[in-house]
């Protein structure tokens, strides 16, 4: 949110500073490829897990391999979900620190807006699932947190194809919105999902993460002294009780960031976000989808009993209605209260399209699903098909209005090129 030129009157969704929006195309398009691999495998995991083979998919899940000294005999489903999506949250770190210390977040104006998005976007679907699930006594309440994740990469994904001319303020918003969406899931993993807690291996953790801490801090980039440093953080933080993924994010907030003013080049958060982004978005995340959304939904007690579970219903209607109702219910309020007004050539029909895309919840709404009910349960199953097709629906009803809205800014951008070349001064340079 800022004032624009020659105007008291602050906007919503204006242009942020020209290398934060460079830098946010770049991580746009790492995150776009991300989502289409993230899709794929979930797509190859329900195909095999719903075919006459579904047998072999469940057995290669339970594959077990590690140490059993370290309490690290896990299941190739607990690595996707404990080991590599602490790759995926070390991205995450990496992220949420650059954008509140040198991103356009440190700017109070411009944060306000996506963290009210985010917040309304998280209250609104706990208090529906809650609301459908409010009578139960065995336990279903504990998933109150499942639909309250936006899956970037996978709403990215849609936005890609679907959104070729809309306004690139609104990709930005999305991405930023999802940031703080990542923090806010951080915090209630760590806080709610924490069942037996060690202090000990918890305190010790501290070590590694301080000499870690004290390396970066001197731009030490050596692997070789990083590497086991962020294992130990790992293994310790995993052994504590609290989930090893929260040791990824400790991780990404004792990298320094550097911010343009105090010296040239790339930093080092940059420097790590580049090497790993890609490993995250390509490789980690993927492998996490195709491990955790493998669901039978044939057969008894499979679709017909999912959409027969208020699980499923207070998923499927906190993930479409409750993220609509609070990203764009907050949104509202931001320019109720502070008098704002939508940047130049938007409309509230953008708004509403993002807030049905921020309904597609995946991979923290599984990986939470996990925490709440426990792998390979009934409750669990019921879950990731709440998380499936409410994403589903979510994302179809967002390229429903968004691929409308494109079509508009198309034509536009078609009438602009034609006035171009009518004069021959590019319509950029008329305008004041």
């Amino acid at each position: 949110m800022a004032a624009s030129p020659g105007s008291p009157t602050p906007r919503l969704f204006s242009r942020g500073s020209w290398p934060e929006v460079k830098r946010i195309g770049d991580i746009l398009r790492a995150e776009t490829i991300g989502g289409a691999l993230l899709v794929v495998a979930a797509a190859i995991a329900l195909i095999w897990a719903n075919s006459p083979w579904g047998d072999s998919y469940e057995a290669l899940r339970e594959v077990r391999v590690g140490p059993e000294a370290l309490h690290l005999n896990l299941t190739l489903a607990q690595w996707a979900a404990d080991g590599l999506l602490a790759i995926f949250f070390f991205v995450v770190g990496l992220e949420l620190k650059r954008e509140f210390v040198a991103g356009d977040l440190r700017d109070v104006r411009r944060a306000a807006l996506p963290i009210a998005a985010a917040v309304g976007g998280m209250v609104m679907p706990a208090l529906i699932y809650v609301a459908v699930n409010v009578g139960r006594t065995d336990g279903a309440l504990a998933g109150w947190a499942i639909p309250t994740a936006t899956d970037i990469a996978f709403a990215l994904a849609v936005l890609a194809v679907i959104g070729t001319h809309l306004p690139s303020a609104l990709r930005t918003f999305l991405l930023t919105l999802a940031v703080v969406d990542d923090l806010l899931a951080i915090t209630i993993i760590a806080v709610f999902y924490t069942d037996d807690l060690d202090l000990l291996p918890l305190g010790l953790a501290l070590i590694p993460l301080g000499l870690f801490a004290l390396l970066v801090q001197r731009r030490v980039r050596s692997w070789w002294l990083l590497l086991p440093l962020a294992l130990a953080t790992w293994v310790l933080v995993h052994e504590s009780g609290v989930h090893a993924t929260v040791a990824g994010v400790l991780l990404g907030f004792a990298v320094p960031v550097i911010r343009r003013a105090e010296g040239p080049g790339p930093g080092l958060a940059e420097h790590f976000e580049h090497r790993f982004r890609p490993i995250s978005a390509g490789l980690a995340v993927p492998v996490f989808a195709f491990f955790a959304a493998g669901v039978s939904i044939s057969g008894a007690g499979g679709l017909g009993g999912a959409l027969a579970d208020t699980i499923t219903i207070g998923i499927i209607g906190g993930l479409v209605v409750g993220k609509l109702m609070g990203v764009l219910g907050s949104t509202w309020l931001v320019q109720r209260f502070t008098h704002a007004q939508l940047a130049d050539g938007l409309s509230w029909w953008d708004v509403f399209g993002l807030a049905l895309l921020a309904g597609i919840g995946f991979t923290v709404s599984l990986l939470i699903g996990e925490l709440a009910f426990g792998e390979g349960t009934e409750a669990d199953d019921h879950v990731r098909i709440g998380v499936l097709l409410g994403s589903l629906i979510a994302a179809v009803l967002a390229a429903v209005v968004l691929r409308i809205r494109n079509r508009v800014y198309r034509r536009i951008c078609a009438e602009e090129e034609r006035d171009d070349d009518a004069d021959g001064i590019p319509d950029v340079y008329q305008r004041p």
